[in-house]
């Protein structure tokens, strides 16, 4: 989910409360129209899939309502009543009731293949020369955690910053960042692994994908989350529901992830809250 992680990073400072129940043979869901590889109206993305998936499972039709995920989104959708669950969002997120983790990615280098330059350290001497591309998070701009990284080691003066949000009036605003590989705008981009996996794998040009490895190195900044599916506070009925469908089906949502170019790593035990 692009702007619940990217912003872990998505902040999204509300607060829910109780909201009607649902209705009974409904899977209705919560989603963003123009959000791959998470969402789209067109029910492209990886978690319009997985939808599909539960509501089969479940015998249930498959309802969206459809909302920017910008501030206001948990407000407007989930506390409102108008859907049941988010798709994705990171793992204990505070503003709603979780599930287990169904998957765990990372932030990741992208460059040109035909750059050769292979990275994959935050340390590496060659970032205080290179030009490096970073998502900017939320509706403040706020810095990622490659951007604060780089940033605890002075390297600021070529970084150069990219909206998560970007113009919404075009399709997939997150690709420009990767888009400015591709063109030689920028030399590297430090992006989510969710994003920069899978606009790579969509790019004209070869582009390589290389998870960051020694973000522990910046703690506390993270630079690995679990992702979970959200349900309203207290509705344990549809999390546990959840939490038996992701057990049950683990390598076929692993299976699918991967179709979209999705970096896994190895999910740590969560409760789920259940």
């Amino acid at each position: 989910m692009r702007r619940l992680v990217e912003c872990v990073c998505v902040v999204l400072p509300l607060t829910l409360g109780a909201a009607a129940a649902a209705p009974s043979n409904e899977f209705r869901v919560c989603a963003d129209p123009n959000n791959m590889p998470f969402s789209n109206r067109a029910e492209q993305g990886f978690e319009n899939r997985l939808a599909a998936m539960i509501a089969k499972q479940f015998g249930m039709q498959l309802s969206y309502t459809w909302w920017a995920q910008r501030r206001g989104f948990i407000r407007n959708t989930l506390k409102a009543g108008k859907c049941d669950v988010v798709m994705g969002v990171p793992d204990h997120f505070e503003m709603a009731e979780t599930t287990k983790p169904y998957y765990r990615s990372t932030y990741v280098f992208v460059t040109r293949q035909d750059r050769h330059l292979d990275l994959s350290s935050l340390l590496d001497p060659r970032l205080h020369q290179l030009r490096i591309g970073v998502h900017l998070i939320g509706d403040d701009g706020n810095n990622s955690p490659p951007a604060e990284a780089l940033g605890e080691q002075g390297i600021v003066d070529n970084v150069r910053g990219y909206s998560i949000y970007g113009d919404y009036r075009e399709a997939d605003p997150p690709a420009r960042l990767i888009e400015a590989v591709e063109s030689g705008e920028i030399d590297v981009a430090a992006a989510w692994g969710p994003l920069g996996g899978y606009f790579a794998g969509q790019s004209p040009v070869g582009l390589v994908v290389i998870p960051i490895q020694d973000g522990e190195r910046f703690a506390p900044q993270q630079f690995q989350f679990s992702i979970s599916m959200g349900v309203r506070k207290d509705d344990h009925g549809l999390r546990d529901r959840l939490n038996n469908f992701i057990d049950g089906h683990r390598s076929e949502i692993a299976s699918l992830l991967r179709s979209y170019g999705v970096p896994l790593v190895e999910t740590q035990t969560s409760s789920g809250g259940g």
